[in-house]
Protein backbone atom coordinates (compact mmCIF):
# COMPACT_ATOMS: atom_id res chain seq x y z
CA UNK A 1 0.00 0.00 0.00
CA UNK A 2 1.13 3.19 -1.00
CA UNK A 3 0.13 6.51 1.24
CA UNK A 4 0.97 10.02 0.67
CA UNK A 5 -0.10 13.50 1.80
CA UNK A 6 0.44 16.22 -1.07
CA UNK A 7 -0.75 19.93 -0.67
CA UNK A 8 -1.26 21.29 -4.19
CA UNK A 9 -0.09 24.85 -5.49
CA UNK A 10 -1.51 24.66 -8.70
CA UNK A 11 -4.69 23.74 -10.41
CA UNK A 12 -3.10 21.39 -12.41
CA UNK A 13 -0.97 20.44 -10.54
CA UNK A 14 0.59 16.36 -11.77
CA UNK A 15 1.34 13.67 -9.74
CA UNK A 16 3.83 10.69 -10.58
CA UNK A 17 3.74 7.18 -9.21
CA UNK A 18 6.26 4.52 -9.03
CA UNK A 19 4.56 1.69 -8.93
CA UNK A 20 6.00 -1.16 -6.60
CA UNK A 21 6.37 -4.81 -8.71
CA UNK A 22 3.56 -6.69 -7.51
CA UNK A 23 1.28 -3.74 -8.02
CA UNK A 24 2.15 -3.99 -11.93
CA UNK A 25 -1.17 -5.37 -13.91
CA UNK A 26 -2.93 -5.63 -11.55
CA UNK A 27 -5.98 -3.27 -11.07
CA UNK A 28 -5.74 -0.39 -7.99
CA UNK A 29 -7.91 2.19 -6.70
CA UNK A 30 -6.89 5.71 -6.52
CA UNK A 31 -9.20 8.15 -4.09
CA UNK A 32 -8.76 11.78 -3.48
CA UNK A 33 -10.63 13.83 -0.96
CA UNK A 34 -9.97 16.70 1.28
CA UNK A 35 -7.83 16.15 4.63
CA UNK A 36 -10.74 17.48 7.27
CA UNK A 37 -9.73 20.31 9.38
CA UNK A 38 -9.68 20.10 12.84
CA UNK A 39 -9.66 16.61 12.87
CA UNK A 40 -7.74 15.24 16.03
CA UNK A 41 -6.58 11.79 16.85
CA UNK A 42 -6.19 11.27 20.37
CA UNK A 43 -5.39 8.38 22.40
CA UNK A 44 -7.44 7.56 25.47
CA UNK A 45 -6.11 8.91 28.38
CA UNK A 46 -4.50 6.76 30.67
CA UNK A 47 -5.64 6.32 34.02
CA UNK A 48 -4.29 3.90 36.85
CA UNK A 49 -7.56 2.31 36.19
CA UNK A 50 -6.40 0.97 32.66
CA UNK A 51 -3.34 -0.96 34.70
CA UNK A 52 -6.00 -2.89 37.38
CA UNK A 53 -5.20 -6.39 37.57
CA UNK A 54 -1.66 -6.08 35.51
CA UNK A 55 0.72 -5.66 38.48
CA UNK A 56 1.30 -7.46 41.82
CA UNK A 57 -0.42 -5.97 45.15
CA UNK A 58 3.27 -5.10 46.45
CA UNK A 59 4.03 -3.36 42.96
CA UNK A 60 0.91 -1.23 42.99
CA UNK A 61 1.16 -0.24 46.65
CA UNK A 62 4.85 0.49 45.88
CA UNK A 63 3.94 2.50 42.74
CA UNK A 64 0.78 3.93 44.90
CA UNK A 65 2.62 5.41 47.74
CA UNK A 66 5.72 7.26 45.09
CA UNK A 67 2.91 8.89 43.33
CA UNK A 68 1.31 10.58 46.59
CA UNK A 69 5.16 11.24 48.02
CA UNK A 70 5.88 13.27 44.32
CA UNK A 71 1.68 14.74 44.72
CA UNK A 72 2.91 15.75 48.50
CA UNK A 73 6.13 17.50 46.84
Amino acid sequence: MIRTFVTPTQKNQKIEFDFPEDYLGKEIEIILFKKQKGLVTQEPEMTMANFWNTISDESAKTLHQTVSSMRNE
